[in-house]
């Protein structure tokens, strides 16, 4: 067992705009996490460029506290050299830990950018204490835990890892495991694994003649587990919200630093306060998650519509871009509403900024009161649409102006400069260097000194002079004064030589730092371009199985040009021992490991993957990092990555390679062009695209509050959605299923020799299977199928 972590606690909070910024620190928080403009896993937050990054940075330092930057999104490969530029700055500015999911921005990294610590997100789903032993090994400084633990499952973590833990205490819940959503995207492109969710699972679905916001899951609150969270391992708490408002981020903020600064027996009057301050969030109802255990009944809201805040009206009437209806709370000037309607359509938020009682202008109403509020956006709003209020606008008054002059107080330092002076006939010397440039600069100027009978020059004098150095960027951190006569020189002479040396200095400097990153992206990109590929010929092509079904083990002897995909299972294995296979057949059978795998379970799997090899099967597809631990003393195994390691790019697969994986299978959310760029990578003969197979859009820990184990949903629209509950897991999939049949003449064209034909919930041996594999081998298009974002794109 390894001692527990000894490290001071930290409030995380969150920063999607400048206001939220100030709001989180003004309220106590000792760390906030912002995102780009791109890569990042909230893109409709405001998010910050990489200059504003750098002003940040340098204020929280100034104010010792931490900065987090989120790149936690996939990377396809065409994004690589934008990416280069933007941990080049991000290295540069300081910032305390970058945020990444994906594979290949981890290699970038750790390969070239070692001045940046890595946080994994909570997209890389580290749900056990195999995946946060992996962060280890990879060099991660910090894990973000999935949000689906309980605290005995973060408690076990915390005592067998020396890797600091973050965990979620406060805002939205997904209802689908981080990184195993794919809904949003294959509606329309638009990928939560890249920041762009557009939340089916606040929608309303239809089972039989009830219908409910079935995936819609209430907002998560720790408030009053935060004692028994720091017991379990936790060090930062993190509170959800890059697109919430400054008001939100200041009352959450503050009310979990109640909690954490509270003493000794002063838990219980801190909790009471923190939460009346919460009460002016107007979130949806609140829910301690599966920390008290595994998912209840209190997660999931499904008669509420999704919707953050707290209803307090329906629009009785419509005037022009006026609404009226009667308000159940106080409200006032510069609160937040929001306009829900009653169908699928996204609800649009807004500030209060005139409101009327009757023809009187009021700055508050009370409840009860019947108000006309004119509208900023033009939309479609319906008489009886809900009226939803987010958050009361008293909290945090500061203004954008406001805190763009408090950010300016810490401009950015990027060059730290040491400086020696000395005088020698009639001549000013100075001379200096730059940390970490190599730069030293030398530069002699004229000057009249006159002799001095008292207060001659004194090296306190000129470091008054040179400490303002007129240029943000350059920071005086030493400066010597050798062999200094008796002598006085004009304090106008000395101040003219500060500006022409510090001028030249900082040319010099910016002209050493863009050589320096020039050739640093030179080699970077040098190492990216060895991993294109030089072959000549195509390899002969492979088609692979994937199948869950038990029955199906007895095919294989007769189709040993296939390989099959087996889902490890203790009735699959037990199946295959009847059927006496040959070497021939045990090489063609390729075991899948679950993609979550928790604690709870990972002895029993273990022991299964070592009877798997007892068996003489040697071939195993994995499905998350926590996988390579099962195979840390296991010699002579063939891995390959499953659809859920994400190879999205040849960085990424390179990353995998490091690992151990020898083939990959690349996701069905990808898109045709980046498929492309994979497929001329060195690896390529080795890459399986997977061109048909159900789509699992929801993976979750969460039972929905439905009666049956398995049963089919719709959307407004008519479109249906199969769920499942099966091992404590409910999976909702696509009434389509994906397919690339009628396209394959393209993939090969492109090169690819390797398919993947995904059978799970048909069977090989069936009639169905059999229609698939004809279609095949036909190329012919299935009618019924989708083709995801293979043409469309991934957004």
């Amino acid at each position: 067992m390894i001692l527990a972590k000894q490290k001071k606690l930290e409030l995380l909070a969150p920063a999607g705009s400048l206001e939220s910024f100030f709001a989180a620190l003004e309220n106590g928080a000792d760390a906030v996490f912002c995102g780009l403009n791109s890569f990042s896993a909230r893109a409709k937050a405001k998010n910050f460029s990489l200059k504003e990054v750098g002003q940040l940075s340098a204020y929280v330092h100034a104010e010792e506290k931490k900065i987090y930057v989120a790149l936690n999104t996939l990377i396809k490969g065409g994004e690589i050299p934008q990416l280069l530029e933007i941990l080049q700055e991000i290295e540069r500015v300081s910032v305390d830990g970058l945020i990444v999911q994906d594979l290949g921005l981890y290699r970038l990294v750790h390969n070239h950018f070692r001045g940046i610590p890595l946080h994994a997100s909570t997209q890389m789903v580290i749900h056990n204490l195999a995946g946060v032993r992996m962060l280890e090994r990879l060099g991660f400084t910090r894990a973000v835990l999935a949000r689906e633990l309980s605290l005995d499952e973060i408690s076990f973590i915390g005592r067998n890892s020396r890797l600091e833990l973050e965990h979620f205490v406060h805002g939205a819940l997904c209802y689908s495991v981080s990184g195993h959503c794919l809904f949003s995207s294959y509606i329309d492109g638009r990928s939560g694994n890249r920041g762009r969710c557009i939340q089916p699972c606040r929608r309303r679905y239809h089972h039989k003649q009830d219908s409910g916001f079935y995936f819609s899951t209430s907002d998560f609150s720790a408030i009053e587990l935060i004692p028994e969270l720091t017991r379990a391992g936790v060090m930062s708490f993190k509170i959800e919200g890059r697109m919430k408002s400054a008001e939100y981020v200041a009352s959450v903020v503050a009310a979990y630093r109640t909690v954490l600064d509270a003493g000794a027996g002063g838990e219980k009057d801190a909790i009471l306060a923190a939460k009346e301050k919460l009460g002016s969030c107007m979130g949806r109802q609140s829910s301690p998650g599966f920390l008290p255990g595994f998912g209840g009944a209190d997660i999931v809201l499904s008669k509420q519509k999704g919707g953050i805040g707290k209803i307090i009206a329906k629009v009785e009437r419509l005037r022009g871009k006026s609404v009226t209806f009667k308000t159940s709370e106080l409200i006032h000037v510069g609160d937040r509403l929001r306009i829900q309607p009653g169908n699928d359509r996204s609800g649009q938020g807004f500030t209060v900024r005139k409101m009327y009682i009757g023809k009187r202008a009021v700055k508050r109403a009370g409840k009860g009161s019947t108000v006309s509020i004119p509208l900023p956006f033009s939309g479609k709003v319906s008489v009886g649409d809900l009226v939803f209020k987010l958050a009361t606008g008293k909290v945090f008054t500061m203004s954008k102006e406001a805190c763009l002059r408090k950010l300016k107080k810490a401009p950015p330092r990027s060059y730290n400069v040491d400086m020696t002076v000395r005088c020698k006939e009639k001549t000013f010397c100075v001379a200096a260097s730059v940390h970490g440039h190599g730069l030293e600069v030398k530069k002699d100027y004229p000057v009249e000194m006159i002799a001095a009978d008292k207060s001659p020059l004194t090296r306190e004098t000129l470091l008054k002079v040179f400490a303002r150095t007129g240029y943000p960027e350059l920071a005086l951190m030493r400066l010597d004064a050798v062999d200094l006569p008796p002598v006085v020189i004009k304090p106008s002479r000395l101040k003219e030589i500060r500006r022409d040396f510090y001028g030249y200095l900082n040319e010099l400097a910016e002209e050493s730092r863009k050589k320096l990153a020039a050739a640093k992206l030179r080699t970077v990109l040098d190492s990216i371009l060895s991993l294109k590929s030089n072959r000549k010929e195509i390899p002969d092509e492979k088609l692979y199985i994937v199948t869950d079904r038990r029955q199906d083990v007895r095919g294989v002897s007769d189709n040993t040009a296939y390989r099959f995909i087996f889902s490890l299972k203790l009735e699959m294995l037990e199946e295959t021992k009847k059927q006496g296979w040959g070497e021939k057949e045990l090489q063609c059978v390729i075991w899948d490991i679950p993609s979550l795998l928790f604690d709870c379970d990972w002895d029993a799997t273990k022991m299964m993957v070592e009877k798997t090899v007892g068996a003489g099967f040697l071939h195993f597809r994995l499905n998350n990092l926590a996988h390579f631990e099962l195979f840390s003393s296991i010699t002579g195994v063939h891995l390959m990555a499953g659809p859920w390691l994400y190879s999205l790019n040849k960085l990424a697969v390179d990353a995998l390679q490091g690992l151990g994986i020898r083939e990959w299978t690349l996701s069905s959310e990808d898109d045709k062009e980046n498929i492309g760029d994979l497929l001329t990578g060195a690896v390529a003969a080795k890459l399986l695209v997977t061109v048909f197979s159900p789509v699992d859009l929801f993976t979750s820990r969460i039972i929905p509050p439905l009666k049956e184990k398995e049963c089919s949903l719709q959307n407004d629209k008519g479109d249906l959605l199969h769920v499942q509950e099966s091992s404590g897991l409910t999976i909702t999939r696509s009434g389509k299923h994906f397919s690339l049949l009628g396209k394959l003449w393209h993939l090969r064209k492109m090169h690819c020799s390797n398919f993947v034909v995904d059978l799970r919930s048909i069977g090989f041996l069936t009639s169905e299977g059999q229609e698939v594999l004809d279609a095949y081998n036909g190329d012919r298009h299935l009618p019924g199928t989708t083709e995801f974002n293979y043409e469309r794109g991934l957004v």
